[in-house]
């Protein structure tokens, strides 16, 4: 059962965490950083509800663990990763189609949304840590699943961050490693990631929290995720189609033989 007095606070903590990092961005004139600042908002709220939680539980240390891992690694990657470049193309397009005034308007538009989604998202985190119950199969069941979600995000990250920095490989499309298999290990890494950590809360005896793993691959799928990068990224690198043709968008699977041009 949720203690939702907690859960209240951690969302009053994400909210304070949006608007200072909103007014940041208006300093930098830059909205990426939320990218940065995604995967904490889940480290928050571990972290606040771990803390104020009154029932302990046995998971209650074993799921801000899982999460500190999974955040801290994705948020070190991908402050790195933009590091020195300007805002992200997406954000861009976003600030062009909602001007005038896209400074205050992205507050709502980026950092509150991202608060409220990531507050939504963490239920399973919320309901694991406060469960009562015996860790059980479902428990290693999710366990084993968040590894495999932070291995995949991780390595699927690290290769292309590789192939990325060999200027041979300029205009060139990834299609080695886990790549070959699924065009989106990353995104896949955290579908698997969230389905791990519903399982855990299910183990807990919160079933209802499954909102939270259809919604995170809701997102990936047809929102922020794959729909949103592929959608002009044929145009940009012609190569591409052909890797469409041959390799599964999400789920990982053998290469297909191409059948034409």
């Amino acid at each position: 059962m949720i203690d939702w007095v907690a859960f209240s606070w951690s969302g009053a903590s994400l909210l304070m965490v949006a608007v200072f990092f909103w007014i940041i961005s208006l300093v930098r004139n830059d909205v990426s950083i939320v990218d940065s600042l995604w995967s904490l908002m889940f480290l928050l709220v571990a972290l606040v509800y771990g803390a104020m939680d009154g029932n302990s539980g046995p998971r209650e240390f074993l799921i801000p663990v899982l999460v500190a891992i999974w955040a801290l690694r994705l948020s070190a990657y991908i402050t790195w990763r933009n590091h020195g470049q300007p805002e992200d193309y997406r954000y861009q397009e976003i600030r062009a189609n909602n001007e005038p005034g896209f400074r205050y308007k992205s507050f709502y538009i980026v950092f509150l949304l991202q608060a409220v989604l990531a507050w939504v998202i963490s239920l399973p985190l919320a309901a694991a840590i406060s469960g009562q119950s015996a860790i059980g199969l479902l428990d290693y069941a999710g366990c084993a699943l968040i590894v495999i979600g932070v291995l995949f995000e991780a390595v699927g990250d690290m290769q292309l961050s590789r192939f990325r920095r060999d200027p041979g490989n300029d205009g060139k499309v990834l299609d080695k490693g886990l790549w070959r298999y699924t065009r989106h290990p990353n995104y896949f890494g955290n579908f698997t990631l969230w389905w791990g950590f519903y399982l855990v809360a299910l183990s807990a005896g919160a079933w209802w929290t499954v909102i939270s793993p259809l919604l995170m691959t809701f997102l990936l799928l047809k929102v922020s995720g794959v729909a949103l990068l592929e959608k002009d990224i044929s145009g940009r690198r012609p190569q591409y189609r052909q890797y469409v043709r041959r390799t599964n968008a999400f789920f990982p699977g053998i290469p297909r033989k191409e059948t034409g041009a």
